[in-house]
């Protein structure tokens, strides 16, 4: 396993990182911990949750991926050997985090709470990285991301009142370090301003989608990673799952997230999406490695990247998962994914 300095900390993480959103749905506890035990074995040390976990997010099933971490950690007694990574949610209508409010908003009251609820659930008295899942200020990175769409909204909670808050939770010791997540290139560069000028914590990652089929992050991201030492933490590095090939050609396998979540995973289901799988998987098996090996390598390969999170819902996916990172990435390799994305640019962003 290898390792990287995450963002200007002193903070060490696994290149790979452990991601959990599908655990307390699709995946039981006993699951849970059976992928924990054998991801830290292989030398991961970096666990990626959110208060919102697992997805798609439901009153019933909300905080049950935290809780699942939090009686493994006290359990196995390895909360020193690990990075903990969890979320507070931006600015929804979903009523059920809060019972104060209908509404979820990076105000102090509510990541006060949120962040309380957190340690909770996970049974320890600090995170290692508190990230904001998504903006206050509605931006379009998830399902309609083809181009810039400017949306106004009135009473957005500054970004810079956001990291005051952050702040003072790091100064007593609940938070080491704050990152964000699908976040814009000038979102990132202002909080890092007002690091720079306003004494406020700074922001160590960025957690965006990054992938074969989608590559968004490296118009400005990948430079704002580069100069200002920011980590991207790629999330859907195999794009929920389209870049493992298993739907190609129609196919719906029981039990993936496609068949079980119809809707869910309609960012992995536009137009070009099956054209550019294909060629993928034609590419990687004319060099003798799975389309998934392909798809993990080819992240984990960037210079920009300082962790790609995973998930999978069995044993025998997580042991794919981490076994990819051991293949070599060629000049030829880079050549032949690049002329794939010229053909069949960002399909699914």
């Amino acid at each position: 396993m290898r390792y990287s300095t995450l963002g200007n900390s002193d903070i060490r993480v696994s290149r790979v990182c452990l991601g959990t959103m599908t655990w307390g749905q699709q995946n039981t506890e006993e699951e849970a911990w059976e992928q924990l035990d054998y991801a830290t074995e292989q030398g991961v040390n970096f666990i990626d949750t959110a208060e919102l976990y697992p997805v798609p997010r439901s009153d019933e099933t909300q905080g049950r991926t935290e809780q699942y971490i939090g009686t493994w950690l006290a359990e196995r007694g390895t909360r020193d050997k690990v990075i903990l990574a969890t979320k507070v949610m931006g600015r929804s209508d979903a009523s059920w985090f809060r019972p104060f409010v209908d509404s979820t908003r990076l105000n102090r009251e509510q990541i006060t709470y949120a962040l309380e609820q957190s340690l909770k659930r996970l049974k320890t008295d600090y995170v290692d990285l508190y990230q904001l899942h998504w903006p206050d200020r509605p931006v379009n990175l998830f399902t309609d991301s083809r181009g810039y769409a400017h949306i106004e909204e009135q009473d957005v909670i500054p970004l810079e009142e956001t990291l005051g808050i952050l702040g003072d939770l790091v100064r007593e010791g609940k938070i080491r370090q704050v990152g964000l997540s699908n976040e814009t290139p000038w979102g990132t560069m202002k909080c890092l301003h007002y690091a720079e000028t306003r004494d406020l914590p700074r922001v160590q990652s960025v957690q965006n989608a990054y992938n074969l089929l989608n590559r968004l992050y490296e118009q400005g991201l990948a430079e704002v990673s580069h100069r200002e030492t920011v980590s991207c933490l790629p999330y859907s590095p195999i794009a929920g799952g389209t870049l493992s090939g298993k739907y190609l050609n129609g196919a719906l396998p029981e039990g993936s997230r496609r068949q079980l979540f119809q809707g869910f995973t309609d960012r992995y289901q536009k137009v070009n999406v099956e054209n550019a799988v294909a060629a993928y998987k034609t590419l990687a098996e004319a060099h003798g490695l799975t389309l998934l090996q392909l798809a993990q390598k080819f992240v984990e390969s960037r210079p920009f990247v300082t962790a790609s999170i995973i998930g999978a819902t069995s044993m025998e996916q997580l042991k794919e998962n981490i076994a990819a990172f051991d293949i070599e990435w060629t000049d030829t390799l880079e050549q032949g994914v690049n002329e794939i994305h010229e053909q069949y640019p960002n399909p699914a962003p």
